[in-house]
Protein backbone atom coordinates (compact mmCIF):
# COMPACT_ATOMS: atom_id res chain seq x y z
CA UNK A 1 0.00 0.00 0.00
CA UNK A 2 1.22 3.56 -0.82
CA UNK A 3 2.36 5.66 2.05
CA UNK A 4 0.94 8.85 0.28
CA UNK A 5 -1.69 9.74 -2.55
CA UNK A 6 0.46 12.09 -3.66
CA UNK A 7 3.93 13.20 -2.98
CA UNK A 8 5.24 16.60 -4.47
CA UNK A 9 9.14 17.11 -4.98
CA UNK A 10 9.91 21.23 -4.68
CA UNK A 11 8.45 23.84 -2.16
CA UNK A 12 8.15 27.08 -4.37
CA UNK A 13 4.94 28.70 -6.23
CA UNK A 14 4.56 25.78 -8.69
CA UNK A 15 5.43 22.91 -6.02
CA UNK A 16 2.80 24.24 -3.48
CA UNK A 17 0.17 24.64 -5.51
CA UNK A 18 0.63 21.71 -6.63
CA UNK A 19 0.26 19.91 -3.00
CA UNK A 20 -2.81 22.41 -2.55
CA UNK A 21 -4.71 21.67 -5.58
CA UNK A 22 -4.00 17.77 -5.11
CA UNK A 23 -5.63 17.97 -1.62
CA UNK A 24 -8.42 19.90 -3.29
CA UNK A 25 -8.95 17.17 -5.89
CA UNK A 26 -9.74 14.61 -3.70
CA UNK A 27 -6.11 13.28 -2.26
CA UNK A 28 -6.24 12.46 1.08
CA UNK A 29 -2.02 12.12 1.80
CA UNK A 30 -0.42 14.86 0.29
CA UNK A 31 3.93 15.12 0.90
CA UNK A 32 5.65 17.98 -0.31
CA UNK A 33 9.48 17.12 -0.09
CA UNK A 34 11.52 20.47 0.43
CA UNK A 35 15.28 19.88 -0.30
CA UNK A 36 16.58 22.58 1.45
CA UNK A 37 16.26 23.56 5.81
CA UNK A 38 13.03 25.40 6.74
CA UNK A 39 15.30 28.23 7.30
CA UNK A 40 16.17 27.89 3.39
CA UNK A 41 12.92 26.80 1.97
CA UNK A 42 11.02 28.44 -0.58
CA UNK A 43 13.15 27.86 -3.63
CA UNK A 44 13.05 30.70 -6.51
CA UNK A 45 9.73 31.94 -5.29
CA UNK A 46 11.11 33.68 -1.87
CA UNK A 47 13.76 35.79 -3.96
CA UNK A 48 10.99 36.56 -6.21
CA UNK A 49 9.50 40.28 -7.14
CA UNK A 50 5.57 38.35 -6.86
CA UNK A 51 4.55 39.42 -10.46
CA UNK A 52 2.04 37.37 -11.91
CA UNK A 53 1.20 38.61 -15.49
CA UNK A 54 -2.95 37.95 -15.94
CA UNK A 55 -4.95 38.31 -19.49
CA UNK A 56 -8.22 40.12 -18.61
CA UNK A 57 -10.60 41.95 -20.44
CA UNK A 58 -12.20 44.54 -17.73
CA UNK A 59 -10.52 47.30 -15.21
CA UNK A 60 -13.16 45.22 -12.61
CA UNK A 61 -11.64 41.78 -13.01
CA UNK A 62 -8.29 43.43 -11.49
CA UNK A 63 -10.40 45.25 -8.67
CA UNK A 64 -11.50 41.78 -7.54
CA UNK A 65 -7.64 40.96 -6.83
CA UNK A 66 -6.74 44.26 -5.64
CA UNK A 67 -10.20 45.61 -4.19
CA UNK A 68 -8.54 48.08 -1.85
CA UNK A 69 -6.39 49.41 -5.05
CA UNK A 70 -9.36 51.24 -5.82
CA UNK A 71 -8.85 54.04 -3.32
CA UNK A 72 -5.26 54.50 -4.67
CA UNK A 73 -4.86 57.38 -7.27
CA UNK A 74 -4.15 57.40 -10.27
CA UNK A 75 -5.04 53.48 -9.91
CA UNK A 76 -7.98 52.83 -12.32
CA UNK A 77 -6.96 55.10 -14.60
CA UNK A 78 -3.74 53.82 -16.07
CA UNK A 79 -5.09 50.31 -16.40
CA UNK A 80 -5.42 49.13 -19.75
CA UNK A 81 -7.44 45.40 -20.56
CA UNK A 82 -4.90 42.45 -21.56
CA UNK A 83 -7.00 40.73 -23.51
CA UNK A 84 -5.79 36.95 -24.31
CA UNK A 85 -4.46 37.90 -27.84
CA UNK A 86 -2.68 40.64 -26.81
CA UNK A 87 -0.57 38.00 -24.04
CA UNK A 88 -0.18 35.71 -27.07
CA UNK A 89 1.10 38.47 -29.00
CA UNK A 90 3.91 39.31 -26.30
CA UNK A 91 4.69 36.02 -25.70
CA UNK A 92 4.98 35.14 -29.31
CA UNK A 93 7.02 38.01 -29.80
CA UNK A 94 9.43 37.18 -26.90
CA UNK A 95 9.64 34.21 -27.97
CA UNK A 96 10.40 34.26 -31.78
CA UNK A 97 6.97 32.52 -32.19
CA UNK A 98 9.00 28.97 -30.61
CA UNK A 99 6.60 28.78 -27.59
CA UNK A 100 4.83 25.40 -27.32
CA UNK A 101 1.31 26.74 -28.87
CA UNK A 102 -0.33 23.98 -27.00
CA UNK A 103 1.05 24.88 -23.02
CA UNK A 104 1.04 28.58 -24.38
CA UNK A 105 -2.98 28.55 -24.86
CA UNK A 106 -2.88 26.83 -21.07
CA UNK A 107 -1.19 29.09 -19.40
CA UNK A 108 -3.20 32.27 -21.16
CA UNK A 109 -6.32 30.86 -20.68
CA UNK A 110 -6.00 30.19 -17.17
CA UNK A 111 -4.58 32.85 -16.02
CA UNK A 112 -7.00 34.78 -14.44
CA UNK A 113 -8.88 31.79 -13.63
CA UNK A 114 -5.65 30.57 -12.06
CA UNK A 115 -5.04 33.73 -10.26
CA UNK A 116 -8.64 33.94 -8.49
CA UNK A 117 -8.27 30.58 -7.69
CA UNK A 118 -4.83 31.86 -5.55
CA UNK A 119 -7.01 34.20 -4.07
CA UNK A 120 -9.31 31.64 -2.37
CA UNK A 121 -6.73 30.14 -1.20
CA UNK A 122 -5.75 32.64 0.83
CA UNK A 123 -3.36 34.67 -1.28
CA UNK A 124 -3.44 38.19 -1.31
CA UNK A 125 -2.15 40.57 -4.29
CA UNK A 126 -1.47 44.30 -4.15
CA UNK A 127 -0.82 46.50 -6.65
CA UNK A 128 2.77 46.25 -8.33
CA UNK A 129 4.05 49.51 -8.54
CA UNK A 130 7.81 49.13 -8.05
CA UNK A 131 7.73 46.55 -10.41
CA UNK A 132 7.37 48.84 -14.08
CA UNK A 133 5.19 50.63 -13.09
CA UNK A 134 5.67 54.87 -13.41
CA UNK A 135 3.71 57.59 -12.29
CA UNK A 136 3.12 60.29 -15.00
CA UNK A 137 1.12 62.98 -13.72
CA UNK A 138 -2.06 61.93 -11.61
CA UNK A 139 -1.94 58.48 -13.58
CA UNK A 140 -0.10 55.26 -12.55
CA UNK A 141 1.03 53.99 -15.81
CA UNK A 142 1.44 50.03 -16.12
CA UNK A 143 2.93 47.85 -18.28
CA UNK A 144 -0.10 45.88 -19.91
CA UNK A 145 -0.61 42.49 -18.01
CA UNK A 146 1.43 43.18 -15.10
CA UNK A 147 -0.31 44.97 -12.67
CA UNK A 148 -0.45 42.32 -9.87
CA UNK A 149 1.99 40.96 -7.84
CA UNK A 150 1.53 38.81 -4.19
CA UNK A 151 1.83 41.35 -1.29
CA UNK A 152 5.04 41.14 0.68
CA UNK A 153 6.74 40.01 -3.41
CA UNK A 154 8.09 36.45 -3.26
CA UNK A 155 8.84 36.49 0.86
CA UNK A 156 4.88 37.00 0.78
CA UNK A 157 4.00 34.51 -1.79
CA UNK A 158 6.33 31.69 -0.01
CA UNK A 159 4.82 32.68 3.03
CA UNK A 160 1.19 32.62 2.32
CA UNK A 161 1.55 29.49 0.09
CA UNK A 162 3.24 27.68 2.86
CA UNK A 163 0.18 28.81 5.02
CA UNK A 164 -2.14 27.49 2.68
CA UNK A 165 -0.44 24.21 2.46
CA UNK A 166 -0.53 23.71 6.11
CA UNK A 167 -4.42 24.43 6.32
CA UNK A 168 -4.88 22.23 3.68
CA UNK A 169 -3.20 18.97 5.27
CA UNK A 170 -0.20 18.97 3.52
CA UNK A 171 2.36 17.01 5.09
CA UNK A 172 5.71 19.28 4.62
CA UNK A 173 9.32 17.55 5.19
CA UNK A 174 12.21 19.69 5.42
CA UNK A 175 16.23 18.76 4.94
CA UNK A 176 14.64 16.14 2.63
CA UNK A 177 16.29 15.33 -1.02
CA UNK A 178 14.49 12.79 -3.33
CA UNK A 179 17.27 11.44 -5.24
CA UNK A 180 15.79 8.78 -7.13
CA UNK A 181 12.36 8.29 -9.02
CA UNK A 182 10.67 4.90 -7.65
CA UNK A 183 8.63 2.40 -10.65
CA UNK A 184 6.91 -0.43 -10.46
CA UNK A 185 7.84 -3.43 -12.68
CA UNK A 186 4.53 -1.97 -14.97
CA UNK A 187 6.84 1.17 -15.47
CA UNK A 188 4.17 3.51 -13.37
CA UNK A 189 5.74 5.80 -10.85
CA UNK A 190 5.42 5.27 -7.31
CA UNK A 191 7.28 7.38 -5.26
CA UNK A 192 10.85 8.61 -4.48
CA UNK A 193 13.56 7.62 -2.18
CA UNK A 194 14.60 10.67 -0.43
CA UNK A 195 17.70 11.43 1.98
CA UNK A 196 17.45 13.19 4.53
CA UNK A 197 19.10 13.39 7.80
CA UNK A 198 19.15 9.72 9.16
CA UNK A 199 20.09 8.43 5.76
CA UNK A 200 18.35 7.15 2.65
CA UNK A 201 14.24 5.82 2.53
CA UNK A 202 11.62 5.11 0.08
CA UNK A 203 8.52 6.69 0.22
CA UNK A 204 5.84 5.61 -1.60
CA UNK A 205 2.89 7.23 -3.42
CA UNK A 206 0.37 6.54 -6.49
CA UNK A 207 1.55 9.88 -8.17
CA UNK A 208 4.67 12.37 -8.12
CA UNK A 209 4.69 16.01 -8.89
CA UNK A 210 8.16 17.07 -9.78
CA UNK A 211 8.19 20.86 -9.12
CA UNK A 212 11.14 21.36 -7.74
CA UNK A 213 13.08 24.02 -10.31
CA UNK A 214 15.32 23.95 -13.10
CA UNK A 215 19.33 23.58 -13.58
CA UNK A 216 20.21 26.99 -12.75
CA UNK A 217 22.20 27.02 -9.58
CA UNK A 218 24.48 23.82 -11.31
CA UNK A 219 27.32 25.33 -12.98
CA UNK A 220 28.57 22.36 -14.15
CA UNK A 221 25.19 22.13 -16.18
CA UNK A 222 25.25 26.13 -17.07
CA UNK A 223 28.59 25.60 -18.60
CA UNK A 224 27.55 21.98 -20.51
CA UNK A 225 23.95 23.37 -21.80
CA UNK A 226 24.13 27.21 -22.47
CA UNK A 227 28.31 27.31 -22.62
CA UNK A 228 30.72 30.12 -21.81
CA UNK A 229 30.61 32.21 -19.44
CA UNK A 230 27.32 30.90 -17.25
CA UNK A 231 29.29 28.64 -15.36
CA UNK A 232 30.62 32.05 -14.28
CA UNK A 233 27.18 33.52 -13.71
CA UNK A 234 25.68 34.80 -10.46
CA UNK A 235 22.36 32.66 -9.04
CA UNK A 236 19.59 35.41 -8.17
CA UNK A 237 17.72 32.62 -6.45
CA UNK A 238 18.12 29.27 -4.26
CA UNK A 239 21.64 27.94 -4.60
CA UNK A 240 19.26 24.25 -4.11
CA UNK A 241 18.32 24.28 -7.86
CA UNK A 242 20.30 21.83 -9.59
CA UNK A 243 18.57 19.93 -11.46
CA UNK A 244 17.47 16.97 -9.49
CA UNK A 245 14.39 16.77 -10.99
CA UNK A 246 15.45 16.91 -14.29
CA UNK A 247 18.00 14.35 -13.72
CA UNK A 248 15.55 11.65 -12.25
CA UNK A 249 13.11 12.08 -14.82
CA UNK A 250 15.86 11.61 -17.52
CA UNK A 251 16.85 7.97 -15.52
CA UNK A 252 13.73 6.83 -16.34
CA UNK A 253 13.04 7.98 -20.11
CA UNK A 254 11.60 11.17 -19.69
CA UNK A 255 11.57 13.48 -23.13
CA UNK A 256 13.89 16.88 -22.86
CA UNK A 257 11.49 19.51 -23.89
CA UNK A 258 12.28 23.65 -24.82
CA UNK A 259 15.19 25.43 -25.11
CA UNK A 260 18.14 23.72 -22.93
CA UNK A 261 20.70 26.91 -24.22
CA UNK A 262 18.16 29.34 -23.30
CA UNK A 263 17.88 31.42 -19.53
CA UNK A 264 16.10 33.81 -17.81
CA UNK A 265 19.22 36.25 -16.78
CA UNK A 266 18.98 39.69 -15.15
CA UNK A 267 20.54 42.45 -15.28
CA UNK A 268 22.00 43.08 -11.18
CA UNK A 269 23.85 44.77 -8.95
CA UNK A 270 27.56 43.42 -10.19
CA UNK A 271 28.59 43.29 -6.49
CA UNK A 272 25.55 40.90 -5.50
CA UNK A 273 26.78 37.52 -3.76
CA UNK A 274 26.97 34.05 -5.78
CA UNK A 275 23.74 33.30 -4.94
CA UNK A 276 20.37 35.01 -3.56
CA UNK A 277 20.54 37.12 -0.26
CA UNK A 278 17.64 35.88 1.93
CA UNK A 279 17.59 39.82 3.24
CA UNK A 280 17.84 41.55 -0.53
CA UNK A 281 15.69 38.77 -2.24
CA UNK A 282 15.23 40.60 -5.65
CA UNK A 283 16.25 44.23 -4.75
CA UNK A 284 19.29 43.70 -6.17
CA UNK A 285 17.77 43.89 -9.61
CA UNK A 286 18.82 47.23 -12.16
CA UNK A 287 15.92 46.71 -14.60
CA UNK A 288 15.75 51.12 -15.38
CA UNK A 289 18.27 50.94 -17.93
CA UNK A 290 15.60 52.18 -20.56
CA UNK A 291 16.37 55.87 -19.11
CA UNK A 292 19.55 55.97 -19.75
CA UNK A 293 22.71 54.29 -21.65
CA UNK A 294 24.78 51.22 -21.01
CA UNK A 295 28.19 50.70 -21.73
CA UNK A 296 30.90 47.91 -21.34
CA UNK A 297 34.70 47.80 -20.25
CA UNK A 298 35.41 48.77 -24.40
CA UNK A 299 33.69 51.41 -23.56
CA UNK A 300 30.95 50.87 -25.99
CA UNK A 301 27.01 50.33 -25.82
CA UNK A 302 25.88 47.13 -27.25
CA UNK A 303 22.31 46.79 -26.71
CA UNK A 304 19.11 49.32 -27.66
CA UNK A 305 18.42 50.39 -23.95
CA UNK A 306 14.88 51.41 -25.75
CA UNK A 307 14.37 48.44 -27.70
CA UNK A 308 11.12 48.21 -25.45
CA UNK A 309 10.09 48.74 -21.65
CA UNK A 310 11.98 46.24 -19.34
CA UNK A 311 9.60 43.71 -18.46
CA UNK A 312 10.15 42.56 -21.98
CA UNK A 313 13.81 42.79 -22.34
CA UNK A 314 15.29 42.70 -19.18
CA UNK A 315 15.28 38.39 -18.95
CA UNK A 316 17.59 38.71 -21.91
CA UNK A 317 19.82 41.72 -21.30
CA UNK A 318 21.05 39.69 -18.68
CA UNK A 319 22.76 37.18 -20.44
CA UNK A 320 23.76 40.17 -23.15
CA UNK A 321 25.43 41.92 -20.06
CA UNK A 322 27.53 38.37 -18.56
CA UNK A 323 28.98 37.98 -22.16
CA UNK A 324 30.75 41.64 -22.37
CA UNK A 325 34.33 41.67 -21.11
CA UNK A 326 34.77 40.69 -17.93
CA UNK A 327 30.85 40.06 -17.40
CA UNK A 328 29.91 43.58 -16.07
CA UNK A 329 28.46 47.21 -17.24
CA UNK A 330 27.76 50.08 -16.54
CA UNK A 331 24.07 51.75 -16.53
CA UNK A 332 24.99 55.66 -16.60
CA UNK A 333 21.96 58.57 -16.01
CA UNK A 334 21.32 62.16 -15.37
CA UNK A 335 19.67 63.62 -12.75
CA UNK A 336 16.74 63.94 -15.36
CA UNK A 337 15.72 60.67 -14.77
CA UNK A 338 16.50 59.58 -11.42
CA UNK A 339 12.79 59.82 -10.21
CA UNK A 340 12.31 57.54 -12.61
CA UNK A 341 14.79 54.73 -11.13
CA UNK A 342 13.14 51.55 -9.39
CA UNK A 343 13.36 51.76 -5.88
CA UNK A 344 15.40 48.36 -5.80
CA UNK A 345 18.36 50.67 -6.67
CA UNK A 346 18.94 52.39 -3.52
CA UNK A 347 20.30 49.26 -2.22
CA UNK A 348 23.69 49.94 -3.55
CA UNK A 349 25.38 53.39 -3.71
CA UNK A 350 26.37 54.77 -7.29
CA UNK A 351 29.45 56.27 -9.08
CA UNK A 352 28.45 59.84 -9.42
CA UNK A 353 30.01 63.67 -10.27
CA UNK A 354 29.15 66.59 -12.04
CA UNK A 355 31.04 65.88 -15.19
CA UNK A 356 30.55 62.77 -17.61
CA UNK A 357 34.46 62.73 -18.22
CA UNK A 358 35.01 62.97 -14.17
CA UNK A 359 32.06 60.05 -14.51
CA UNK A 360 33.97 57.94 -16.95
CA UNK A 361 37.26 58.65 -15.24
CA UNK A 362 35.81 56.67 -12.26
CA UNK A 363 34.53 53.65 -13.86
CA UNK A 364 36.50 50.70 -14.78
CA UNK A 365 36.37 51.21 -18.69
CA UNK A 366 38.38 52.45 -21.59
CA UNK A 367 37.88 55.89 -21.19
CA UNK A 368 38.30 57.60 -24.43
CA UNK A 369 35.94 55.50 -26.04
CA UNK A 370 33.27 56.14 -23.47
CA UNK A 371 33.54 59.58 -23.88
CA UNK A 372 33.12 59.07 -27.20
CA UNK A 373 30.27 56.72 -27.27
CA UNK A 374 28.67 59.08 -24.92
CA UNK A 375 28.86 62.28 -27.11
CA UNK A 376 27.68 60.42 -29.84
CA UNK A 377 24.79 59.44 -28.15
CA UNK A 378 24.05 62.82 -26.76
CA UNK A 379 24.61 64.28 -30.80
CA UNK A 380 22.46 61.70 -31.65
CA UNK A 381 19.79 61.83 -29.05
CA UNK A 382 16.34 63.91 -28.21
CA UNK A 383 14.58 63.53 -31.26
CA UNK A 384 10.83 63.18 -29.86
CA UNK A 385 9.03 63.58 -26.81
CA UNK A 386 9.96 61.77 -23.76
CA UNK A 387 7.09 59.46 -21.95
CA UNK A 388 8.22 57.52 -19.67
CA UNK A 389 4.98 55.42 -19.25
CA UNK A 390 5.56 53.75 -23.26
CA UNK A 391 7.04 53.68 -25.57
CA UNK A 392 7.31 57.16 -26.50
CA UNK A 393 9.38 56.52 -30.07
CA UNK A 394 11.86 59.53 -28.79
CA UNK A 395 14.87 58.02 -31.25
CA UNK A 396 17.99 58.90 -31.46
CA UNK A 397 19.32 59.67 -35.34
CA UNK A 398 22.53 58.15 -37.23
CA UNK A 399 23.99 55.77 -34.71
CA UNK A 400 24.93 52.25 -35.71
CA UNK A 401 22.89 51.17 -32.61
CA UNK A 402 20.24 53.16 -32.07
CA UNK A 403 18.15 53.73 -28.90
CA UNK A 404 14.40 53.08 -30.22
CA UNK A 405 12.50 54.65 -27.34
CA UNK A 406 13.32 57.62 -23.99
CA UNK A 407 16.66 58.64 -26.15
CA UNK A 408 16.84 61.34 -23.63
CA UNK A 409 20.46 63.65 -24.15
CA UNK A 410 22.59 62.96 -21.29
CA UNK A 411 22.73 66.44 -20.20
CA UNK A 412 21.40 66.93 -16.68
CA UNK A 413 23.92 66.83 -13.61
CA UNK A 414 25.29 65.06 -11.59
CA UNK A 415 25.76 61.97 -13.39
CA UNK A 416 25.21 58.58 -12.04
CA UNK A 417 26.48 55.05 -12.59
CA UNK A 418 25.62 51.69 -11.63
CA UNK A 419 27.92 48.81 -12.48
CA UNK A 420 25.85 45.53 -13.12
CA UNK A 421 26.18 41.95 -14.21
CA UNK A 422 23.76 38.83 -15.25
CA UNK A 423 21.94 37.17 -13.02
CA UNK A 424 20.63 33.69 -13.43
CA UNK A 425 17.31 33.11 -12.43
CA UNK A 426 16.31 29.53 -14.21
CA UNK A 427 16.89 27.89 -17.19
CA UNK A 428 14.33 27.39 -20.13
CA UNK A 429 14.78 23.65 -20.78
CA UNK A 430 12.82 21.10 -19.08
CA UNK A 431 10.43 18.49 -19.91
CA UNK A 432 7.30 17.39 -22.00
CA UNK A 433 4.25 17.48 -20.53
CA UNK A 434 0.77 16.99 -21.90
CA UNK A 435 -2.28 19.42 -21.34
CA UNK A 436 -2.89 17.32 -17.65
CA UNK A 437 0.62 17.82 -16.78
CA UNK A 438 1.44 14.48 -17.24
CA UNK A 439 5.63 13.78 -18.13
CA UNK A 440 6.17 12.45 -21.18
CA UNK A 441 8.26 9.69 -22.15
CA UNK A 442 10.99 9.43 -25.17
CA UNK A 443 8.41 7.20 -26.73
CA UNK A 444 5.89 9.74 -26.67
CA UNK A 445 3.78 8.16 -24.08
CA UNK A 446 2.98 9.51 -20.73
CA UNK A 447 5.10 8.12 -17.99
CA UNK A 448 2.08 6.85 -15.49
CA UNK A 449 1.89 8.37 -12.34
CA UNK A 450 4.23 11.38 -13.10
CA UNK A 451 4.01 14.79 -13.08
CA UNK A 452 5.42 18.42 -13.83
CA UNK A 453 5.09 21.71 -13.23
CA UNK A 454 6.88 25.61 -12.50
CA UNK A 455 10.52 25.87 -13.85
CA UNK A 456 10.68 22.20 -14.90
CA UNK A 457 8.22 22.19 -17.84
CA UNK A 458 10.42 22.58 -21.03
CA UNK A 459 8.96 24.71 -24.24
CA UNK A 460 7.37 27.89 -22.98
CA UNK A 461 9.72 30.19 -23.22
CA UNK A 462 12.76 30.43 -25.58
CA UNK A 463 15.50 33.34 -25.82
CA UNK A 464 13.27 36.08 -23.60
CA UNK A 465 10.77 36.14 -21.40
CA UNK A 466 7.33 38.56 -20.64
CA UNK A 467 8.07 39.56 -16.91
CA UNK A 468 5.79 37.74 -14.25
CA UNK A 469 5.08 34.97 -16.67
CA UNK A 470 6.60 32.55 -14.57
CA UNK A 471 5.32 32.94 -11.22
CA UNK A 472 2.04 32.52 -13.42
CA UNK A 473 2.97 29.60 -15.22
CA UNK A 474 3.93 28.07 -12.44
CA UNK A 475 0.51 28.33 -10.44
CA UNK A 476 -1.45 27.26 -13.48
CA UNK A 477 0.63 24.21 -14.28
CA UNK A 478 0.73 23.15 -10.76
CA UNK A 479 -2.55 23.42 -10.22
CA UNK A 480 -3.48 21.01 -13.21
CA UNK A 481 0.30 18.75 -11.57
CA UNK A 482 -1.97 18.28 -8.68
CA UNK A 483 -5.50 18.20 -9.45
CA UNK A 484 -4.06 15.53 -12.26
CA UNK A 485 -1.93 13.47 -9.96
CA UNK A 486 -4.76 13.18 -7.64
CA UNK A 487 -7.06 12.05 -9.99
CA UNK A 488 -5.23 9.88 -12.27
CA UNK A 489 -2.03 8.81 -9.92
Amino acid sequence: MADYDVIVVGAGNAALSASVSARSAGAQRVLVLEKAPEEMRGGNTYYSGGLLRIAFEHTEEILRLVPKARELPGFVEGIEPYPTDAFWSDLRRMTDNRTDPELGEILISNSYATARWMAEQGIRFEPAISLGAVRVGNVIKWPKGAIVRAANEGVGLSRMWFAAAQKNGVEIRYGAAATRLLQTSQGSVCGVAVRDSTGIHEVRARAVVLGCGGFEANAAWRAQYLGRPWDHAKVRGTPHNQGDGLRMAFEIGAMPWGQWSGCHATPINAAAPPFGDRQLTDKTNRLSYLYGVMINKLGVRFVDEGEDQALFTYAKFGGIILNQPGGIAYQIFDSKVTNLLEPRYSTSQPVAADRLDDLVAQLDVDREAALRTLGDFNAAAGHGNFNPGERDGMTTRGLTLPKSNWAQKLDTPPFFAWPVTGGITFSFGGLKISNQAQVIGTGWEPIPGLYACGEMVGGIFHNNYPGGSGLMSGAVFGRIAGASAAQGG
